[in-house]
Protein backbone atom coordinates (compact mmCIF):
# COMPACT_ATOMS: atom_id res chain seq x y z
CA UNK A 1 0.00 0.00 0.00
CA UNK A 2 1.37 3.72 -1.09
CA UNK A 3 1.89 6.03 1.55
CA UNK A 4 -0.87 8.14 0.13
CA UNK A 5 -3.28 5.85 -0.39
CA UNK A 6 -2.73 4.84 3.41
CA UNK A 7 -3.50 8.47 3.91
CA UNK A 8 -6.97 8.20 2.20
CA UNK A 9 -7.99 5.21 4.15
CA UNK A 10 -7.92 2.79 1.57
CA UNK A 11 -9.61 0.13 3.20
CA UNK A 12 -7.77 -3.39 4.19
CA UNK A 13 -10.09 -6.41 4.92
CA UNK A 14 -10.83 -6.35 8.58
CA UNK A 15 -13.24 -7.61 11.01
CA UNK A 16 -13.86 -6.33 14.76
CA UNK A 17 -13.33 -10.06 16.06
CA UNK A 18 -10.14 -10.65 17.78
CA UNK A 19 -8.32 -7.86 16.67
CA UNK A 20 -5.89 -5.37 19.06
CA UNK A 21 -7.63 -2.41 19.37
CA UNK A 22 -6.58 1.16 20.38
CA UNK A 23 -7.49 2.03 24.37
CA UNK A 24 -8.43 5.83 23.05
CA UNK A 25 -10.17 6.58 19.46
CA UNK A 26 -11.22 10.29 18.27
CA UNK A 27 -12.93 11.35 15.57
CA UNK A 28 -13.65 14.40 13.73
CA UNK A 29 -16.61 13.90 12.22
CA UNK A 30 -16.80 15.77 8.83
CA UNK A 31 -19.07 15.17 5.73
CA UNK A 32 -22.49 16.04 7.11
CA UNK A 33 -23.39 18.46 5.09
CA UNK A 34 -21.75 17.07 1.89
CA UNK A 35 -24.22 13.84 2.88
CA UNK A 36 -27.27 16.10 3.19
CA UNK A 37 -26.34 18.26 -0.11
CA UNK A 38 -26.10 14.70 -1.93
CA UNK A 39 -29.61 14.07 -0.79
CA UNK A 40 -30.74 17.07 -2.09
CA UNK A 41 -31.23 17.81 1.80
CA UNK A 42 -30.86 20.11 4.24
CA UNK A 43 -27.69 19.75 6.25
CA UNK A 44 -29.36 19.72 9.41
CA UNK A 45 -30.69 16.17 8.45
CA UNK A 46 -27.20 15.20 7.78
CA UNK A 47 -26.34 16.72 11.58
CA UNK A 48 -29.30 14.37 12.44
CA UNK A 49 -27.75 10.92 11.13
CA UNK A 50 -24.61 12.00 11.89
CA UNK A 51 -25.64 12.00 15.77
CA UNK A 52 -27.19 8.57 15.29
CA UNK A 53 -23.99 7.36 13.64
CA UNK A 54 -21.75 8.97 16.54
CA UNK A 55 -24.33 6.65 19.20
CA UNK A 56 -23.54 3.01 16.56
CA UNK A 57 -19.99 3.64 16.60
CA UNK A 58 -19.24 4.61 20.17
CA UNK A 59 -21.35 1.69 21.62
CA UNK A 60 -19.47 -0.87 18.58
CA UNK A 61 -16.03 0.99 20.09
CA UNK A 62 -16.94 -0.31 23.92
CA UNK A 63 -18.21 -3.56 22.89
CA UNK A 64 -14.97 -4.40 21.12
CA UNK A 65 -12.88 -2.88 24.19
CA UNK A 66 -11.77 0.58 23.30
CA UNK A 67 -12.15 2.17 26.46
CA UNK A 68 -12.33 5.97 25.31
CA UNK A 69 -13.89 7.27 22.24
CA UNK A 70 -13.76 11.14 22.03
CA UNK A 71 -15.51 12.85 18.77
CA UNK A 72 -15.60 16.86 17.50
CA UNK A 73 -18.99 17.52 17.35
CA UNK A 74 -18.72 21.25 17.28
CA UNK A 75 -16.11 23.65 17.12
CA UNK A 76 -15.25 27.29 18.49
CA UNK A 77 -15.14 28.13 14.87
CA UNK A 78 -18.27 26.47 13.98
CA UNK A 79 -20.14 29.59 15.28
CA UNK A 80 -19.25 31.13 12.30
CA UNK A 81 -21.72 29.00 10.68
CA UNK A 82 -25.08 30.22 9.31
CA UNK A 83 -27.28 31.11 12.49
CA UNK A 84 -29.82 28.56 11.02
CA UNK A 85 -27.51 25.68 10.88
CA UNK A 86 -25.89 26.91 14.02
CA UNK A 87 -29.65 26.91 15.70
CA UNK A 88 -30.06 23.14 14.41
CA UNK A 89 -27.40 22.23 16.16
CA UNK A 90 -27.77 23.54 19.29
CA UNK A 91 -31.54 21.97 19.10
CA UNK A 92 -29.83 18.92 18.42
CA UNK A 93 -27.68 19.09 21.24
CA UNK A 94 -31.07 19.80 22.97
CA UNK A 95 -33.21 17.03 21.71
CA UNK A 96 -30.13 13.81 21.76
CA UNK A 97 -28.12 14.62 24.81
CA UNK A 98 -29.93 13.28 27.32
CA UNK A 99 -31.75 10.58 25.61
CA UNK A 100 -28.86 9.65 23.88
CA UNK A 101 -26.92 9.35 27.32
CA UNK A 102 -29.30 7.48 28.75
CA UNK A 103 -29.69 4.54 25.80
CA UNK A 104 -25.66 4.28 26.02
CA UNK A 105 -25.64 4.16 29.34
CA UNK A 106 -28.27 1.26 29.54
CA UNK A 107 -25.22 0.10 27.04
CA UNK A 108 -22.66 0.40 29.40
CA UNK A 109 -21.09 3.60 27.87
CA UNK A 110 -20.98 6.93 30.00
CA UNK A 111 -21.02 10.31 27.93
CA UNK A 112 -19.25 13.06 28.89
CA UNK A 113 -19.04 16.68 26.96
CA UNK A 114 -15.92 18.44 26.97
CA UNK A 115 -15.16 22.29 25.46
CA UNK A 116 -15.73 25.66 26.65
CA UNK A 117 -19.61 25.01 27.80
CA UNK A 118 -19.91 28.13 29.71
CA UNK A 119 -20.94 30.59 26.29
CA UNK A 120 -23.47 27.54 25.30
CA UNK A 121 -27.10 28.29 26.36
CA UNK A 122 -28.50 27.43 30.06
CA UNK A 123 -30.47 24.81 28.69
CA UNK A 124 -28.07 22.39 26.64
CA UNK A 125 -25.95 23.01 30.34
CA UNK A 126 -28.30 21.67 32.51
CA UNK A 127 -28.66 18.94 30.39
CA UNK A 128 -25.14 18.40 30.40
CA UNK A 129 -24.74 18.29 33.67
CA UNK A 130 -27.73 15.70 34.05
CA UNK A 131 -25.62 13.77 31.67
CA UNK A 132 -22.35 13.47 33.69
CA UNK A 133 -24.82 12.57 36.44
CA UNK A 134 -25.83 9.25 34.20
CA UNK A 135 -22.02 8.79 33.65
CA UNK A 136 -21.26 9.33 36.87
CA UNK A 137 -23.38 6.32 37.82
CA UNK A 138 -21.09 3.98 35.58
CA UNK A 139 -17.89 4.62 37.84
CA UNK A 140 -14.33 6.15 36.68
CA UNK A 141 -13.64 3.18 34.82
CA UNK A 142 -16.05 2.94 32.43
CA UNK A 143 -16.34 3.11 28.83
CA UNK A 144 -16.28 6.66 27.68
CA UNK A 145 -17.55 8.69 24.66
CA UNK A 146 -16.77 11.85 25.12
CA UNK A 147 -18.45 14.82 22.64
CA UNK A 148 -16.26 17.94 22.43
CA UNK A 149 -18.79 21.05 22.10
CA UNK A 150 -17.64 24.18 21.50
CA UNK A 151 -13.95 22.57 21.91
CA UNK A 152 -10.67 24.00 20.25
CA UNK A 153 -7.28 22.66 20.36
CA UNK A 154 -5.73 26.09 21.03
CA UNK A 155 -8.61 27.64 23.48
CA UNK A 156 -7.78 24.69 25.44
CA UNK A 157 -4.27 25.26 25.59
CA UNK A 158 -4.85 28.91 26.48
CA UNK A 159 -7.17 27.76 29.17
CA UNK A 160 -4.90 25.76 30.57
CA UNK A 161 -1.95 28.31 30.09
CA UNK A 162 -4.25 30.86 32.27
CA UNK A 163 -4.84 28.59 34.82
CA UNK A 164 -1.65 27.32 35.30
CA UNK A 165 -0.54 31.03 35.70
CA UNK A 166 -3.10 31.65 38.22
CA UNK A 167 -1.51 29.16 40.46
CA UNK A 168 2.16 30.91 39.81
CA UNK A 169 0.60 34.24 40.58
CA UNK A 170 -1.17 33.15 43.82
CA UNK A 171 2.17 31.34 44.92
CA UNK A 172 0.92 28.08 45.05
CA UNK A 173 3.36 27.32 41.36
CA UNK A 174 6.63 28.05 40.50
CA UNK A 175 7.39 28.60 36.80
CA UNK A 176 10.40 26.02 36.88
CA UNK A 177 7.71 23.51 38.30
CA UNK A 178 5.56 23.78 34.92
CA UNK A 179 6.10 20.11 33.46
CA UNK A 180 4.23 18.81 29.99
CA UNK A 181 2.33 16.70 32.35
CA UNK A 182 1.12 19.76 34.79
CA UNK A 183 -0.19 21.35 30.99
CA UNK A 184 -1.95 17.72 30.53
CA UNK A 185 -4.00 18.08 33.77
CA UNK A 186 -5.65 21.51 32.85
CA UNK A 187 -6.56 20.37 29.43
CA UNK A 188 -10.48 18.79 28.93
CA UNK A 189 -9.26 15.54 28.22
CA UNK A 190 -6.72 15.36 31.85
CA UNK A 191 -9.30 12.21 32.92
CA UNK A 192 -7.93 10.13 30.01
CA UNK A 193 -4.90 9.07 27.65
CA UNK A 194 -3.91 10.95 24.61
CA UNK A 195 -5.50 9.42 21.60
CA UNK A 196 -3.91 6.58 19.74
CA UNK A 197 -5.66 6.55 16.92
CA UNK A 198 -7.69 10.07 15.30
CA UNK A 199 -9.61 9.04 12.57
CA UNK A 200 -10.81 11.56 9.69
CA UNK A 201 -13.69 10.78 7.48
CA UNK A 202 -15.17 12.99 4.45
CA UNK A 203 -12.17 12.99 2.28
CA UNK A 204 -10.51 15.97 4.04
CA UNK A 205 -6.50 15.78 4.96
CA UNK A 206 -6.12 18.16 8.32
CA UNK A 207 -6.25 18.32 12.29
CA UNK A 208 -8.71 20.98 12.13
CA UNK A 209 -7.14 22.54 15.59
CA UNK A 210 -8.66 19.18 17.16
CA UNK A 211 -6.69 18.10 20.28
CA UNK A 212 -3.40 19.55 19.54
CA UNK A 213 -1.69 18.83 22.35
CA UNK A 214 -2.61 15.28 22.70
CA UNK A 215 -2.04 14.02 19.42
CA UNK A 216 1.83 14.52 19.64
CA UNK A 217 2.22 10.78 18.85
CA UNK A 218 -1.56 9.83 17.96
CA UNK A 219 -1.74 8.27 14.78
CA UNK A 220 -3.81 9.12 12.05
CA UNK A 221 -6.16 7.25 9.74
CA UNK A 222 -7.96 9.67 6.69
CA UNK A 223 -10.66 8.14 4.72
CA UNK A 224 -13.18 9.40 2.03
CA UNK A 225 -16.56 7.64 3.77
CA UNK A 226 -18.65 10.91 4.98
CA UNK A 227 -19.39 10.53 8.83
CA UNK A 228 -22.78 9.56 8.37
CA UNK A 229 -22.09 6.98 6.04
CA UNK A 230 -19.08 5.47 8.75
CA UNK A 231 -19.88 1.71 9.56
CA UNK A 232 -18.81 -0.78 11.88
CA UNK A 233 -16.58 -2.23 9.50
CA UNK A 234 -15.29 1.14 8.50
CA UNK A 235 -13.86 1.51 12.54
CA UNK A 236 -12.51 -2.04 11.93
CA UNK A 237 -10.70 -1.15 8.09
CA UNK A 238 -9.18 1.85 10.59
CA UNK A 239 -8.65 -0.43 13.56
CA UNK A 240 -6.65 -2.59 11.12
CA UNK A 241 -4.55 0.03 9.58
CA UNK A 242 -3.27 1.05 12.94
CA UNK A 243 -2.18 -2.08 14.04
CA UNK A 244 0.22 -2.18 10.85
CA UNK A 245 1.92 0.40 12.16
CA UNK A 246 4.64 0.91 14.16
CA UNK A 247 5.11 3.49 16.96
CA UNK A 248 8.39 4.48 18.01
CA UNK A 249 7.75 7.45 20.01
CA UNK A 250 10.75 9.23 18.59
CA UNK A 251 12.91 6.05 19.28
CA UNK A 252 14.22 3.25 17.22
Amino acid sequence: MGIFDRLKGKKPQATGENMPVPRHIAVIMDGNGRWAKKRGLPRKAGHKVGAETFRTIATYCKDIGVQYFTVYAFSTENWKRPQDEVDALMNLFRTYLREAAETMVARGVAVRVLGDLSVLPEDIRRQIDEVHALADTLGENASTASLCINYGGRDEIKNAVRALAKQVQDGTLKPEDITEDSISQNLYTAHMPDPDLIIRPSGEIRTSNFLLWQSAYSEYYFTDVLWPDFSTQDMDAAIADFNRRSRRFGGV
